[in-house]
């Protein structure tokens, strides 16, 4: 059985859980439709203006206090990580967004919202990225709490929770180049940089095109190979830019793919 959730938005939390003291509560669960690993996208990293709810700090919950990080910079931890699913799907986020089950979120008790992260399974090696936009989980021993859709990537559904470790993604100092043709979804031009039979392989490939601040970039776990993609970019001429200055850096020309 899942761990309990409760939603928080700045300034309203002690009304939301007294609107739903003595209410039977559903159970919390998978979703309904048939939706697997390789259905779900990594969350596209991009420059945001810090949500207008839930980074109100300090915050009290459960009698409490919790504080709010000034910064994301740098920030890399390891822990226990659940998941949420069903019981709050199509329900408002912390930060305001409705919650969708079936994409890359994730909730944290600290992070500003929104922060991206790249969140990796310990104890398996696969990973996903995902946009941090809710507040939780609530109990001492859990560091972040993934949507049902991160946690089909992680293939940690059946166990409920895993060892993992969270890195924020630096977007102010490293996705400039993208920013502007990441529009949040998997539309435009995907560029492979490279695709590896281990997840290792694919990990250096990834640090080496973010120090060279070609971003964003991603990997994608496809039949069991791991793809190391760049975008997705709007225009034509970004991508041949990138695919330009790849190689003038030393890279094996990244190729075009469909999505």
């Amino acid at each position: 059985m899942m761990p309990l959730r409760f939603r928080l938005a700045a300034g309203l939390a002690c009304i939301l859980l007294a609107s739903c003291a003595g209410k039977p509560q559903p159970e919390d669960g998978p979703s309904e439709l048939d939706i697997t690993a390789a259905d779900v996208l990594d969350a596209v990293p991009r420059a945001e203006p810090l949500a207008r709810y839930g980074n109100h700090s300090p915050y009290e919950v459960f009698g409490r206090t919790y504080h709010v990080m000034e910064s994301s910079a740098g920030y890399r931890e390891r822990g226990i990580a659940s998941w949420y699913g069903s019981k709050f799907h199509g329900r408002r986020t912390s930060s305001g967004e409705p919650y969708d089950m079936h994409l890359a979120t994730a909730a944290h008790k600290a992070l500003p919202l929104p922060t991206y992260a790249e969140v990796t399974n310990l104890d398996n090696g696969r990973r996903v990225i995902v946009k941090i936009n809710d507040r939780g989980p609530f109990k001492d021993d859990r560091i972040i709490d993934l949507s049902y859709g991160a946690a089909l990537r992680l293939d940690m559904v059946r166990t409920g929770t895993a060892r993992v470790e969270v890195r924020v993604i630096d977007v102010e100092g490293g996705t400039r180049m993208a920013a502007a043709a990441a529009s949040g979804d998997s539309a435009g031009t995907w560029l492979q940089a490279g695709a590896y039979s281990s997840i290792e392989g694919a990990r250096q490939l990834l640090r080496s095109l973010e120090q060279a601040k070609l971003l964003p970039v991603s990997i994608h776990d496809v039949g069991g190979l791991f793809r190391v993609w760049i975008g997705p970019f709007a225009e034509a001429a970004e991508a041949d830019r990138v695919i330009d200055r790849a190689i003038e850096l030393g890279f094996d020309r990244p190729h075009r793919i469909k999505r």
